[in-house]
């Protein structure tokens, strides 16, 4: 198939109706290759995040990188230097890389309105993927993510490397084991300082940069000098916010460890700009309140909290990225920084044997590897990244809108609430045109 007849199908989909949660459930894909051959792989979205993503991925053994593929020029020759490819190997459309045969998988590390479309037009080719956080833009991409990857029977990890880390595995472990007893609460955190964004103006983009392409499936608006290459993250046409970028981490450890393996049913959340007085469009302050309603009994009731400062450096546990997990006979605190403390009834200390460590990037790398050639379980596949993803999107609607809001994990739509489910999707535009054939 080609990239242009995927992208096709990607808009086709994107434009339906809401289906049910449970169209497609990931499957497992078969192993493609053999630990002894070479496993062929490509980078596109060349900054900070996608180089240090493939440089540990290349590490592994039998591992070879083909291409790198940025829409800004400078980024792709640069990062083709510093991993070791011929420049001619860097590329500035993906589409060469989907339709390269000899590619068995991707890195997406592109910004986030990139993350799912791209993603699905790699599935689509029949290309693995590990993309980064968060997994989509808004919660029908996450969807059709989870269900290209089940229908094209490939690997797709997103990069929630706390999943990978031995130590968040043996807490996680003594959790289910009800060390603390019944987890019924969860708080995470994530807390830092960031200074205001300088203001920026509309202008032509510059020289090297294919600005058409760096919008991509999305709806254009201008260059501005302030969004590419810096806090796109926090514009919504292009991020999810903080909750999106860092808070995603915590927020699906906290997830991981409460033991809930679908969407909330009620999502409260009140915060916005009250210190950082720039341009960009998320908050800087968040409070949100998911509630989980288990079966049909009260006891099974769940709650997870999450909290959002990026003003501070004032936390707890002197830790900026944390959760609190709370248990009908005790409390535990877990942290992807490397730190870990159990507490009994009444804040009795607990010894536990686990080892403390921070979040391990490259054994999600090799759980990815795994995965692909032996068939391996994924620790943070599609459905796994499109749930704790969707709490980020939950999470900013409802302090967007500042309303309480009830939602249908089956149809992954909002009740009774038009304003809301506007935000469940959004427009896209075929930059790419039409295949005639198609």
């Amino acid at each position: 198939m080609s990239a242009r007849l995927a992208r096709r199908q990607f808009l086709q989909h994107s434009a339906l109706g809401a289906l049910t949660a449970t169209t497609l459930q990931p499957a497992a894909a078969q192993p493609t290759r053999s630990a002894s051959r070479t496993l062929v792989v490509a980078l596109i979205g060349c900054g900070g995040r996608g180089t240090h993503d493939m440089s540990r991925l290349k590490a592994n053994p039998n591992v070879e990188l083909a291409y790198v593929c940025d829409v800004d020029e400078s980024r792709r020759l640069e990062a083709a230097k510093n991993l070791g490819v011929e420049a001619r190997c860097a590329v500035g459309d993906m589409r060469r890389v989907f339709d390269d045969p000899a590619v068995d998988a991707v890195i997406v590390a592109t910004p986030d309105h990139w993350h799912s479309p791209a993603s699905i037009l790699a599935c689509q080719a029949g290309k693995h993927v590990y993309v980064e956080k968060p997994i989509s833009h808004n919660i029908r991409e996450g969807r059709l993510l989870v269900e290209a990857a089940a229908r094209h029977k490939v690997q797709v990890q997103h990069g929630i490397q706390s999943r990978s880390t031995q130590m968040m595995i043996d807490a996680v472990k003594l959790l289910r084991e009800g060390i603390i007893g019944k987890v019924t609460v969860a708080k995470c955190w994530n807390i830092q300082r960031r200074g205001p964004l300088p203001p920026g103006q509309d202008t032509d983009p510059p020289a090297g940069l294919d600005y058409d392409n760096w919008i991509g499936p999305v709806t254009m608006i201008p260059y501005r000098t302030n969004r590419v290459h810096k806090r796109w993250t926090m514009w919504h046409h292009f991020g999810v916010g903080e909750m999106g970028n860092d808070g995603v981490h915590d927020l699906d450890y906290a997830r991981w460890g409460l033991g809930v393996e679908t969407h909330p049913t009620s999502v409260a959340a009140i915060g916005g700009k009250f210190v950082l007085n720039d341009e960009t469009e998320f908050p800087d302050t968040q409070q949100v309140t998911f509630e989980y309603p288990g079966d049909d009994s009260s006891a099974a009731k769940r709650m997870l909290i999450y909290e959002q400062r990026l003003w501070s450096t004032n936390y707890p546990h002197n830790c900026d990225s944390g959760a609190e997990f709370y248990g009908t006979a005790g409390q535990m605190f877990l942290s992807r920084r490397g730190k870990i403390q159990v507490l009994a009834d009444r804040n009795q200390p607990i010894e536990v044997n686990v080892k403390p460590g921070p979040q391990d990037d490259a054994a999600h790398l090799q759980n990815f590897c795994a995965a692909i050639r032996e068939g391996a379980k994924l620790n943070g596949d599609a459905l796994t990244g499109h749930l704790t993803t969707s709490l980020c999107h939950l999470g900013n609607i409802a302090t967007r809108l500042r309303r309480h809001l009830q939602f249908d994990p089956q149809t992954e739509q909002f009740v009774n609430d038009r304003d809301a489910n506007a935000l469940v999707r959004r427009e896209y535009r075929d930059h790419w045109g039409r295949p005639s054939d198609a």
